[in-house]
């Protein structure tokens, strides 16, 4: 599968995802919000993820990039209607800012096997 990127210059700028942000992908979200951020002066960003089925650590990476260049000038990122499986690896991510994982690798292989069992209980 693979991600639809939709841009939208509005105010705040929103950028919608559908598919998989995942490693194979996150390059290309990367290039949408160099473009969205070179605009500059940007103090709200939103990231539509009512469509976005599965997230890994590439994403995660998308999103810490846009916080990165966002908040330090008083900006805020906002992640909008994620779906169950996507708001759990969120939601992890949050609660272990450090990480235990050795790598990349075992930290998708792990998001992977969450964002199944959320599907599953659904």
């Amino acid at each position: 599968m693979s991600l639809k990127i939709t841009v939208s210059k509005s105010t705040p700028p929103t950028i919608k995802l559908a598919g998989r942000l995942d490693t194979n992908t996150a390059p290309d979200l990367d290039l949408e919000l160099d473009k969205v951020l070179a605009a500059g002066g940007i103090k709200r960003l939103v990231f539509e993820c009512a469509e976005l089925d599965y997230l890994s650590s590439a994403g995660i990476r998308c999103f810490i990039r846009a916080r990165k260049a966002v908040e330090p000038a008083g900006g805020k990122v906002a992640l909008l209607h994620p779906k169950p499986a996507v708001r759990k690896v969120l939601e992890i991510v949050k609660a272990m800012p450090g990480g235990i994982f050795t790598s990349t690798v075992e930290l998708d292989a792990y998001l992977d096997d969450i964002q199944r069992q959320v599907r599953d209980e659904s």
